[in-house]
């Protein structure tokens, strides 16, 4: 098997456009949330009677269809898809088989390319299925996956390769941890509780969660309440060193006020399409944050900012 360095043509190609195409993985990632929302919160989840075509026959929508506004919505939310399928393919050609790169950095450039895969068969699935909860529930937890990988390939593409120097004490890491478990507690309860109210994603069905929306709502408040708490914890742990850590935990906490106001504005004004869409865009930012606050606890830069005590006692050998 050859193992030939890259052409100076292929090289430049990559240094230019690895950057932007990254970005735009994360753009479009976190936006595809809100064009899936738009689907769901519309009853358009069966616009398209079936999959891969979008009607019997057709691929793209038909003149005839029974509801020809579903139609167009559920076909631009899939016409993304194929969007984010061409950038998984740039993001896997430039990172994932650059072998300048570390084998973890190439690994995270193949993680696009298979969830949007996979992505598209639970959607199909989920048509199919004519919408269960639980595979509309596993499509939004899948994209919030997606944007965690997105976030993090974006920070190892700008970090470079060299050697990992921890930023933070051990205590915050842990203190770290708890709130990506948090956040992740938080997104399950928001998808049980989205789907035991009236947004399935389609009129017609009328099965939902065997729960009482109003009482999942606030468990998910209780959760989105201890997730707070733990933020404040984590920006007063690190607001003595500053630079990239306490901006990140304050923005962390930012999101998630914003979060928190939208959720109770739309409980109490009776779900409104506009502000649970804004909402489920608002869970995917977040998402993005935390991961990217994380991120900041650990560097690969050369010359780091000075340590505490306590961190050069966590790093020392």
């Amino acid at each position: 098997m050859s193992t030939a360095a890259p052409s100076a043509p292929l090289t430049r190609w990559r240094a230019r456009w690895t950057g932007p195409v990254v970005v735009a993985n994360l753009v479009a990632q976190i936006a595809i949330v809100g064009t899936g929302g738009l689907v769901r919160l519309t009853g358009s989840g069966l616009g398209c009677s079936t999959w891969p075509q979008c009607q019997p026959g057709s691929f793209v929508p038909v003149a005839h269809a029974a509801s020809p506004l579903h139609q167009g919505i559920e076909f631009g939310n899939r016409a993304l898809t194929g969007v984010l399928v061409a950038i998984a393919v740039a993001v896997l050609v430039l990172v994932g088989m650059d072998r300048a790169r570390r084998a973890g950095t190439r690994a995270l450039g193949w993680v696009p390319v298979v969830l949007v895969l996979v992505q598209a068969v639970v959607g199909g699935l989920s048509v199919i299925g004519g919408l269960p909860p639980a595979v509309v529930g596993l499509h939004f937890l899948l994209s919030m996956l997606l944007v965690v990988a997105a976030t993090w390939l974006l920070v190892r593409v700008r970090e470079g390769d060299g050697p990992v120097h921890r930023r933070a004490d051990r205590t915050t890491v842990r203190w770290a941890v708890v709130q990506g478990a948090l956040t992740s507690m938080v997104l399950l309860l928001g998808v049980v509780t989205t789907g035991a109210g009236p947004h399935s994603g389609d009129e017609a069905v009328g099965y939902r969660f065997a729960v009482d929306p109003l009482t999942m709502a606030r468990v998910h408040a209780g959760a989105v309440w201890a997730f707070v708490a733990v933020s404040v914890v984590l920006l007063l742990r690190v607001r003595r060193d500053g630079g990239a850590p306490r901006r990140w935990a304050a923005t962390v906490l930012l999101v998630a006020a914003a979060q928190g106001g939208i959720g109770y504005v739309q409980v109490f004004t009776g779900l409104p399409v506009a502000l649970v869409n804004l909402h489920m865009v608002g869970a995917a930012l977040l998402t993005a944050a935390v991961t990217r606050f994380a991120a900041t606890l650990r560097t690969r830069q050369v010359a780091d900012a000075p340590q505490s005590d306590e961190q050069a006692a966590v790093t020392a050998p």
